[in-house]
Formats: C-alpha cells, structure tokens, sequence
C-alpha cells in the first residue's frame, strides 16, 4: 500500500532499523535515533543497489517520489543511479578545486618553488596582485567552463580605467594559468590564445636615463650635494658604480658582500633571471661599502628602512630622492643608472659586449655559452668594474661648480 505522510509522521523508532515501503522500490528507513531516511531498492545488471535521497521531512513525500522517478529514468537507459551521484559529488569536489582562482594560486606556489629558476618574492607579488583582478570576473568559475569572452571582458575592465600595460599583463598572466591548466590535464585549450591584439596596445616607455657624459657628472656632483638622509645619498652614490637592479640594491645583505675579495655575491633567489650574480667590487666601491658599514652596521640589509632594520629600504626612496634632487622620470630613475653603464661603457669600445652583458646580469638563452662567457670575462669585468669608477671619478669632477637645481621635497 503506498505510504502517506501521517503514516511517516507517526512512525516511532525501535531497537533496530526497519522500514516502511512505497511503490517502486521507494521506503523509508527509520532509525533507532528517530531518523527517517528515503532510501531506493533497485537492480543494475542483476545486483541489488540501493539509493539515498534524502532526509525527511527536508524531502516530502512528493519529492521523493519525484527522485524515485527520476532515478528509474536512468536504470531504464542502463545508467546506476548511485553511481551517477558519486560521479556528481566528485565532479563538483573537482569544479572547486579546479577555479580559475585555485588553479592560479597552485601556479603561483610552483613557480615560487621552482628552484633556481622559482619566482623572486617581488614577482610573485606582482603576480599575485595582477591575477586577483580577475577574481571578481572568473576567480571562481571552473577554468574548463570559462570562454575567450568571459576573460575579455575581465580584462577590459582593467584597460577602461585606463591600465593598458596591466591589462596587457594580466591577460599574459591569465594565459600561463590556463597553459598550466592544460599541462596538468584540466582543461583541454588555453581559451586566450584567440585573444591576440584584442586589448589597445600600451605606449612603450623606457626608464628615465642620462647618458650624456656631461650631464652623467652633473648629476654624479647633484649626489655628492644630497641634503637628505645620510644612508639614502650613500646607496645613491653606490647605484652609478655597480649598476644593479634597484631591488637588488635595496635588498642587498651584508652577508653577501666581501670586501676583502672584492666580491658582492647576489644569491639566484634576488635576481631577476634566477641565477646568482657575482659583481666585481673596485677600489671606490669598496670604500663606499666601508662608510656604509658605519652608518647601518655590518649585519642584515645593508639599507635598511628608516622605520626598521627588519626591511630593505623603500623601492621609492631613491626614485624620490631624484626628484628632490630635481630629476623627473623621465628624466632620470634608479633603473637608469644600468642604462648609464650600458651606453658609456659599450661607447667607450674598451670592453667586449658580452662582458658588459655580464655585468648587467643580463640572461643567454644559451646555457652553455652563458657558462662558458661567465668565466671567459671574469678578469675583463674586474679590469672593467675599476676603469668605470675611475671613469666616474673623471666625470664628476668635469666642472667645479655644481649646477643649481630646483630643490622638491621628499626624501
């Protein structure tokens, strides 16, 4: 007889389960906690199997008997029910996991732990901060449902505030994630490979730089004049000298730096092309490094932060400190002194190109020529490290008076 809900309602439990049939297979079973649970009896390839669909009174009887029909839809066309449903948890378990936001936070982790060659902190950064502007667009969509347009319009809302290079970048960025999704066997295509040329195309723009050589000691003696922190003037005295990447030298440690040898060794983990740089130290720089030994001690950053020695120096203290000095940016940036470097040594023909190409740390697509031009120009690079202090010494003290400059505030 089929069950009606007074019949469910009042049914009160017993020492053991026992149940209380419908039609078609469908009962409830009733605990001897109270609990009344629907339950379908049915048979795939001649073996009994058994269906859960839910609890009453969350699931009415009607409801009920509208899974029961259901279910019996999928036996008739040979398909199990309950394996229907695992196949359903499981592919909603994996549609979680498998976000574009998750898929780009795995990426993230690999490339930051992918040894020599791992992202350096500032990177990863950077990255981070670019891939979470599509959260609110298809951070949480599973990557293998979203479209070509459904990341346009993601990253044309970037470009519409006007960030042409970040969108530009993050639709770079995007296409990584959904590169590694493919590798990794959850999706099948990268949906931005059509997307080429769909955003406007940023101005390109080059750091500020002087190259003159009157005006490189202009600026050499407008340093030697810097009326602001005493630790801010000693890095940008050092900058011209050994012309590293800016954050090179704002997160340089005095564990890196021996000056007996005349060696600053930058670990693979700081450089922006992974491999450890190893920079020749002249007779100018390595007193430079003993003044600054006095002024921040001879442990931990080098340059630390005015606030804390557990921080490097700001990144925009020495860009504001040009600007104090009067050097707009695209006058002149911290990045600008490796430019300077570039120009007057290649102009100075004295120095074979690919020991200057060391000496920015620039990277050889090449493994063994990179290796074998590391050693090759070692001795060129330290003969060529005290000729540019030297030069730089010539060049300041190209004219005896100081050129006066509009003076701005900030450090």
């Amino acid at each position: 007889m089929a069950l009606t809900d007074t019949t469910i309602r009042n049914a009160k439990p017993a020492a053991r389960d026992y149940k209380i049939a419908d039609s078609g297979g469908l009962f409830v079973l009733v605990t001897p906690a109270g609990g009344k649970l629907w339950r379908l009896k049915y048979r795939i390839d001649g073996k009994e199997r058994k269906l859960a669909l839910g609890r009453y009174p969350d699931i009415s009887l009607s409801e009920a008997r509208k899974r029961r029909d259901a279910a019996r839809e999928q036996i008739a066309l040979g398909n199990d029910p309950a394996r229907e449903k695992q196949r359903k948890k499981i592919q909603a378990k994996l549609s979680v996991d498998n976000t574009f936001a998750a898929i780009a936070a795995e990426y993230c982790t690999k490339r930051q732990r992918d040894g020599e060659r791992g992202w350096a902190p500032s990177t990863v950064i950077r990255t981070e901060s670019l891939l979470k502007r599509l959260n609110a667009s298809i951070g949480r969509l599973p990557i293998s449902e979203i479209e070509p347009a459904d990341v346009l319009a993601a990253v044309r809302k970037i470009e519409a505030r006007g960030k042409l290079e970040s969108a530009r970048r993050t639709l770079q960025l995007a296409s990584l994630v959904f590169r590694y999704a493919v590798s990794t066997a959850r999706l099948t295509s990268d949906p931005t490979r059509d997307l080429r040329g769909a955003l406007t195309a940023p101005t390109v723009t080059h750091y500020g730089a002087i190259t003159e050589t009157k005006r490189v000691g202009e600026l050499l003696r407008a340093i030697d004049e810097y009326d602001g922190s005493g630790v801010t003037k000693l890095a940008l005295q050092l900058a011209p000298h050994v012309f590293v990447r800016p954050g090179e030298l704002r997160h340089a440690d005095w564990s890196e730096i021996d000056l007996d040898a005349a060696i600053w060794a930058i670990p693979a983990g700081r450089t922006k092309m992974r491999k450890p740089h190893h920079v020749p130290l002249s007779r100018q720089v390595v007193a430079l490094f003993h003044k600054i030994h006095e002024a921040t001690g001879r442990k931990g950053y080098v340059f630390p932060s005015i606030r804390t020695r557990a921080r490097p120096m700001s990144e925009n203290t020495l860009n504001a400190a040009l600007r104090r000095l009067g050097y707009a940016s695209d006058e002149m940036t911290a990045h600008g002194f490796r430019a300077m470097a570039s120009t007057l040594l290649n102009e100075s023909g004295k120095w074979h190109p690919d020991a200057i190409e060391r000496a920015l740390a620039h990277g050889d697509s090449d493994k063994v020529r990179a290796a074998y031009h590391r050693g090759a120009h070692w001795d060129e690079r330290v003969a060529m490290a005290q000729w540019w202090s030297d030069h730089l010494d010539v060049l300041r003290k190209g004219a005896d008076v100081v050129p006066i400059r509009s003076k701005i505030g900030g450090e």
